[in-house]
């Protein structure tokens, strides 16, 4: 199937501008000329059923793949030549879904660890705000006395530490008890409704369709389709082609 070539979603800037992406691990090529785009403020989906290329499309953009061609720019800037540490200080952080936690330090010193990359990233006082469990565990160390939870939303906050506003999430909620699915959404609202613009990887669709502006649906390393929040019910039958919801 060819891609799907993004619709405007009628905001002025794209953060994010992404065009005929393709990248490789090895000799396998898994992306085929990938096209979508981030405006400034937008929450922006990539589903799809595992395999799909969902986080192969994160680690591109960071630049975290063996190799990469087409066009990725971010606030103007091509960045398809630059290493991931170039591309993290142009204001871009990702939060990994298998999270990469530092063990041997404490809760708060994982929280000073990373490295400030641009103004505005959230004190250590902002982040226990939006995630008391934080303060509470604030001294806490080794990874088995922290909740999968809790371990989630120590890595989801660090990178709001470092300045970025351009946050890719990699799968948030998955294996988290519903509760704290909860918790992360409303924190994800909190972000977006500070300005924070995000790319939010997910398998949970009703999680994800519940906060984002659009939908990009991927299959076999391309877009599929492009659903917008107002338009969810009269494509649902599409959606559950895709991705059995």
């Amino acid at each position: 199937m060819p891609n799907v070539t993004p619709l405007k979603s009628g905001k002025e800037a794209s953060v994010l501008q992404i065009d005929g992406l393709h990248a490789y691990y090895g000799e396998s090529h898994i992306l085929h000329g990938i096209n979508l785009d981030v405006c400034e403020g937008e929450l922006v989906t990539l589903l799809g059923r595992n395999g799909a290329g969902k986080t192969t499309t994160l680690k591109s953009i960071i630049g975290m793949v063996g190799k990469r061609e087409g066009s990725i720019r971010y606030r103007g800037q091509e960045t398809i030549g630059l290493k991931s540490n170039r591309i993290a200080r142009t204001g871009i952080a990702l939060c990994p879904e298998e999270r990469g936690i530092f063990f041997s330090l404490s809760v708060e010193e994982n929280l000073y660890l990373p490295p400030v990359i641009a103004p505005g990233g959230l004190s250590v006082e902002e982040i226990y705000q939006l995630f008391p469990n934080l303060e509470e565990r604030r001294h806490t160390r080794h990874g088995t006395r922290l909740s999968g939870g809790e371990q989630q939303m120590l890595a989801f906050a660090r990178i709001l530490r470092t300045g970025a506003k351009l946050l890719l999430l990699d799968e948030p909620t998955e294996g988290l008890a519903p509760v704290i699915v909860e918790q992360i959404g409303d924190v994800i609202q909190k972000l977006k409704e500070r300005g924070f613009t995000i790319l939010l990887v997910e398998q949970n669709f009703h999680f994800a369709s519940a906060l984002a502006d659009r939908n990009y649906v991927m299959e076999d390393g391309r877009i599929a389709a492009v659903v917008h929040r107002d338009e969810l019910s009269e494509k649902e039958a599409l959606l559950q082609e895709y991705l059995g919801v």
